[in-house]
């Protein structure tokens, strides 16, 4: 093949695609013309649902351009058929250049107008019969051209689940019209529900205006039920169109308004099983977008829209009292009052975690709390062991002083007894002077006594209660029980006692005697490794402005490092060979446990210092 061959072939190839291109955009951009057509006029329901939805369906469905027109079919309000006539010779006229794609009856009137003057009209036209019951088809007048997507009203279902959501019901007043479609069915509607007779009596309002029918339905006898049918012309003539009647009807009536179509749902109706707009119109739409498409009307066979499933209306059950547990299986409640819960989900629960995780954290701290008072018990329990462990370990050291003092006034009580025996045994008696010697006995075994009940008070494993103590004292206690120390080890014992009366504390007199007599030893001890040097020992009270009192114990012991002073509270840590290292740390705790401080600090030039702060008891 020669180049020129293959340009000129390229060339065919490219204007066959744009000819494709532009007769496929012509037939794309081509209209479909539809007519609608209704039976009694645009706004009657529930036709006029019908139509808007097929419109919308029609638009979404189809992929042309659409050209949409509606015509109304006056005539079906009044049994004359004679003014059809120039109905048919204006639609003639009017679609006399170009008849439409495909015709939509809406509602049997609309349907029966055009199986009559088919021939006159459009023959070859294709057509859909839509919101139209069964039983108002002909079907034997159908052609080719003709195809049905039709409903069934089941009146029987109907008026039993007026019965089922209200048992007690006695009548039903039927509400229907005086125009032929509306005679057809109360005719339909009492021969479907006859086997119903001997449970309720149907009572119709064909031949009431609907001032008239307004009045009684005002004032109707309990266990009354209102079966809405239809209201297109009253028996004094007058038209009905859109949704007025009903409406007014509701707003008057004293009885609950039953129907059967969707269309009348959402305002006054209660339910129950209807037919759904959208299930008739979606197919309709479907059915004439396939004729459109090329696919022969008589051909197209599509099932019976017939009842859904049960929808109810919760404002008007709350209105009428129709218990939820009434309804038959599977009904859909609608517009029913938002809960607490579904109106406020997620604040409350933000709410609820908020008070869960404030439980938690409570839970948390009082269960914290608990251990931390069974901590402290035993803790407390630990130090009051360790405080009697000390005690004893410092019984030992004081072994030998307590000794002393006890036998001082032994020794006493035994010289005194004696030399009493023998000024009463002389020929004459020196009663004088064994009164004398009796008395030493006595203030000996008193002196004896004390020095027992100190250090028995002091060893106690009994805890004792707090008290209101008076330091002065309890110090003039410890003097006694160390004094054997004291002089044996060569101190010198200063005391500056405040004078008059000492401010009291609230303590634990046998703790705070042995903070004090530890201290007391621990000086002593330290001033015993200080060679020839002068030993004092200097106790001192005062009491500050500060609602404190103070206890000073110094020594002139040898010099101490600040790094020891700083180490010296804490536990195990220890300067002696054979100590614990817990004498001073047990004695910080008990301090402390009484609401006071225990410091310490190197004394100038040498020896220690430590000072015992307490709180005073607060007069009540």
């Amino acid at each position: 093949m020669t180049q020129g061959q293959r340009i000129s072939s390229l060339a065919a190839i490219i204007c066959c695609v744009v000819l494709s291109l532009v007769c496929h955009g012509s037939l794309a951009t081509e209209s479909k013309q539809i007519m609608l057509l209704h039976s009694f006029g645009r706004d009657f329901k529930p036709w006029s649902e019908y139509a808007r939805t097929i419109r919308i369906e029609l638009n979404q469905q189809s992929p042309w351009p659409l050209d949409i027109t509606e015509h109304s079919l006056v005539t079906a309000r009044s049994p004359d058929e004679d003014p059809e006539v120039p109905f048919v010779e204006y639609l003639r006229a009017l679609f006399a250049k170009r008849s439409p794609d495909i015709i939509v009856s809406i509602g049997a009137p609309a349907a029966a107008f055009v199986q009559r003057h088919r021939q006159q009209l459009f023959a070859t036209t294709p057509m859909v019969f839509t919101a139209v019951e069964q039983r108002r088809v002909q079907y034997s007048s159908l052609t080719v051209n003709d195809t049905v997507v039709a409903v069934r009203i089941n009146y029987l279902a109907a008026v039993e689940n007026i019965l089922q959501v209200l048992p007690n019901t006695k009548d039903v007043i039927v509400v229907v019209g005086a125009s032929p479609i509306e005679k057809f069915w109360k005719e339909a509607i009492a021969k479907e529900v006859e086997p119903l007779a001997n449970r309720i009596k149907l009572s119709w309002t064909d031949e009431l205006s609907f001032e008239e029918l307004l009045r009684q339905a005002s004032a109707l006898p309990p266990q009354t039920a209102i079966f809405w049918e239809l209201m297109i012309v009253d028996a004094a003539g007058v038209v009905h169109e859109g949704g007025t009647p009903l409406t007014r009807l509701h707003a008057i009536a004293n009885a609950p308004i039953f129907s059967y179509d969707e269309s009348f749902f959402g305002n006054e109706i209660v339910g129950g099983p209807l037919l759904l707009v959208a299930d008739s119109s979606r197919q309709a739409a479907a059915v004439a977008i396939r004729i459109l498409s090329g696919e022969k009307p008589s051909e197209i066979k599509v099932p019976v829209v017939q009842f859904a499933g049960p929808m109810f209306d919760w404002r008007q059950m709350q209105r009428w009292g129709i218990s939820e547990s009434r309804l038959p299986l599977g009904s859909k409640i609608y517009f029913r009052d938002p809960s607490v819960w579904e109106q406020y989900q997620w604040q409350i629960a933000l709410i609820v975690s908020v008070i869960l995780v404030q439980a938690a954290l409570i839970v948390g701290l009082l269960y914290e709390h608990r251990r931390r008072q069974i901590a402290e018990a035993n803790s407390l329990q630990r130090v009051n062991e360790l405080a009697q462990m000390n005690r004893f370990a410092t019984a030992g050291e004081l072994s030998a002083s307590i000794a002393h003092e006890v036998r001082q006034p032994l020794t006493t009580i035994s010289a005194s007894g004696e030399a009493g025996l023998i000024l009463l045994k002389r020929r004459v008696p020196n009663l004088k002077q064994a009164c004398r010697e009796l008395e030493s006995v006595i203030k000996a075994s008193h002196r004896a006594d004390d020095v027992l009940n100190s250090v028995r008070a002091m060893f106690n494993h009994e805890p004792t209660a707090r008290t209101k103590v008076n330091l002065n004292e309890l110090i003039q206690q410890v003097i006694s029980v160390a004094a054997g120390s004291i002089r044996s080890n060569g101190v010198r014992l200063e005391t500056d006692l405040t004078d008059g009366k000492l401010p009291l504390v609230m303590a634990d007199p046998v703790q705070l005697q042995q903070v004090i007599l530890n201290l007391v030893m621990n000086a002593i001890e330290s001033m015993r490794h200080s060679g020839d040097e002068m030993r004092v020992l200097r106790l001192r009270t005062e009491p500050s402005l500060a609602g404190t009192i103070a206890v000073r114990v110094v020594d002139s012991g040898p010099p101490v490092e600040s790094e020891v002073v700083k180490k010296m509270f804490q536990p195990f840590f220890t300067t002696k060979s054979g100590g614990m290292g817990m004498g001073l740390s047990i004695c910080k705790t008990i301090v402390e446990a009484h609401g006071g401080q225990l410091t310490a600090a190197a004394n100038k030039p040498r020896g220690m210092e430590f000072r015992i702060t307490l709180p005073l008891h607060q007069q009540t």
